[in-house]
């Protein structure tokens, strides 16, 4: 079953790649966002969120991902005392993820280091370390979500069919509590990152 699942995963990675790879260049920026749980599109074709809705006002669940780093599983729900910009992508190796990375590991060494900035993905952590390392980026931490999805599950952010994550950004507080969300309703725009970072300034004030 997790032999079945895994090669599943690899193929609908490897759509994303064909569909997503490409030269560098401007791509658009949702304005908008969806509710965890409900769908986005990819090239105007539906897919559903499964699991549970993230919402603000209400924690993270208390679902371990994995650092890749350390390969030591990372409980998001109980870190407290900074702010968290989760930074969630469908896979790294795609042209837009890797756009949204790059701004954030760029463009986010503005942000005040109260500021953790994250990324999600179910990419394996082998996989987020080389990326990280080859875009010279390896000021952010990876979390890998590789394993079942559980963390996109209890989230209302894994895609169905595919099996991969929805492109998004959560911003959680000192306290724990999440205080912004952007579900990017068609995955082939980038988030707007601009906007996140500055709910994020806001938040570490």
């Amino acid at each position: 079953m997790y032999k079945t699942s895994v090669r599943m995963f690899l193929i609908a990675v490897s759509i994303f790649l064909l569909a997503g790879c490409g030269s560098r260049q401007e791509l658009p920026i949702a304005k908008g966002s969806v509710n965890p749980a409900t769908e986005v599109t990819f090239r105007g074709k539906s897919y559903k969120l499964l699991g549970t809705a993230l919402s603000v006002g209400k924690r993270l669940p208390a679902v371990p991902l994995v650092d890749a780093k350390s390969m030591k599983e990372v409980d998001l729900s109980k870190e407290t005392g900074s702010v968290l910009l989760l930074s969630v992508v469908t896979s790294i190796d795609t042209r837009v993820c890797e756009q949204q990375t790059h701004f954030l590991g760029e463009k986010g060494r503005d942000l005040p280091p109260e500021v953790k900035r994250i990324v999600i993905s179910r990419d394996t952590p082998f996989a987020q370390l080389r990326f990280a390392k080859e875009a010279h980026l390896e000021n952010l931490q990876y979390l890998s979500d590789y394993k079942t999805g559980a963390w996109g599950r209890a989230t209302g952010l894994l895609l169905d069919d595919l099996m991969l994550l929805a492109r998004a950004v959560i911003i959680v507080d000192r306290g724990g509590t999440v205080r912004y969300i952007q579900v990017v309703p068609e995955i082939t725009e980038l988030p707007d990152m601009e906007r996140a970072f500055t709910k994020a300034k806001e938040l570490a004030q």
